[in-house]
């Protein structure tokens, strides 16, 4: 655990452990430069999905309480979160997305259906 002179560094070190299901595998460094406080973080490669969240989301709000913490002892502190090794996952395209398959009645793709809708739109205005 963190010193306590270091409230940053616990802070994170605290919600990371509790958020992932690998806590053993949490690290957290903290680096003190002229831009302000840098909090490093790893964690094991099939907890990242939870801690960056649908759309970054956990990670965003780890971020800002981490701010919040920094602020209330006068200091400008940021998150890194470093890939772990290997890198990203790249799934592969599934098979079954193959002909016709993932497409509506009307066949025309469901990724498309805004740029249908758009298209539509702009027609119904040339009337």
């Amino acid at each position: 655990m963190a010193k306590a002179s270091e409230p940053d560094l616990a802070f994170v070190e605290y919600v990371v452990k509790a958020v992932v299901d690998n806590p053993d595998a949490v690290e957290v460094n903290r680096k003190v430069d002229e831009m302000g406080v840098l909090i490093t973080l790893k964690v094991h490669r099939d907890d990242m999905g939870q801690l960056i969240g649908r759309q970054g989301s956990t990670a965003r709000s780890l971020r800002t309480l981490l701010r919040i913490v920094g602020a209330k002892h006068n200091a400008r502190v940021n998150l890194k979160i470093e890939e772990p090794e290997g890198g990203r996952m790249v799934r592969e395209p599934s098979a079954s997305m193959g002909r016709g398959e993932g497409r509506s009645e009307e066949g025309v793709s469901r990724g498309n259906e805004a740029t249908r809708n758009f298209d539509e739109a702009v027609d119904d205005l040339r009337l």
